[in-house]
């Protein structure tokens, strides 16, 4: 099965050369040329891609616009920024959003394809239905962890919607309890790389789990310097 891509890129040199080559590369490539049209599009077919490209800088609706847009309608895609912009900020507010990955203009396209595959593979659903099943939820204690459906049900009942990043990174710690798991390992397994603005994603999210565990004694995340983090189960 070739994968489906949406590209959003206004360029219409870049936009061409890429869908070319992705098209080389056996995707099927759906190129758009501005947030708004893509925005239809992907309202059309939500569940027929398996990843989107979407640059920054779009006329009218940016490229972060679109994404809040898309996470909402379907909040299992994933999609990476294409930019121009190399801005500290502008990558976090990339990864809050849920991004998979940012990647800075001007990119070596074969890296690109790298990157485009190693997302697709990670977010493939087994193909063995125990395993699929035993994925599904994951459960400590009174603590729930429902990854199909992005929720996490802590033991006094609360339900938090998680993004899928959120969710990647929970199942991750869930799967380690009681033992340091090392920076360079979660950043690797979860984002795909490890450099300065991933690790500060993660740090992040690391400061929204303890806020969704605080009301739970049984389950902390504690940092070790240096090193990584432990996710605690008494």
């Amino acid at each position: 099965m070739r994968h489906r891509i949406l590209l959003v890129e206004d360029e219409a040199d870049l936009g061409n050369v890429v869908k070319q080559y992705l098209e080389l590369m056996d995707f099927e490539v759906n190129w758009q040329q501005s947030g708004s049209d893509a925005l239809e599009d992907f309202k059309n077919a939500p569940e027929s891609y398996h990843i989107l490209l979407i640059d920054v800088n779009l006329p009218g609706m940016d490229g972060f616009e679109l994404a809040e847009h898309v996470v909402k309608i379907n909040s299992h895609v994933p999609f990476l920024f294409l930019t121009a912009r190399g801005e500290k900020t502008d990558r976090l507010n990339g990864l809050k959003i849920g991004a998979d990955d940012y990647v800075v203009k001007p990119f070596d396209i074969d890296e690109l394809v790298l990157r485009i595959r190693n997302i697709i593979k990670r977010k493939q659903p087994a193909t063995n239905p125990d395993a699929v099943k035993a994925k599904n939820v994951i459960t400590i204690g009174n603590t729930q962890l429902f990854v199909d459906s992005l929720k996490l049900v802590t033991e006094q009942g609360e339900e938090i919607v998680l993004t899928p990043r959120e969710c990647d990174l929970l199942v991750l710690f869930f799967h380690n309890v009681n033992r340091v798991i090392k920076r360079e390992e979660i950043l690797t397994k979860v984002w795909g790389s490890n450099d300065y603005f991933v690790g500060r994603s993660l740090d992040v999210f690391i400061s929204r789990f303890r806020k969704y565990f605080q009301q739970n004694p049984g389950i902390s995340i504690k940092n070790v310097y240096g090193i990584g983090f432990v996710f605690n189960v008494k």
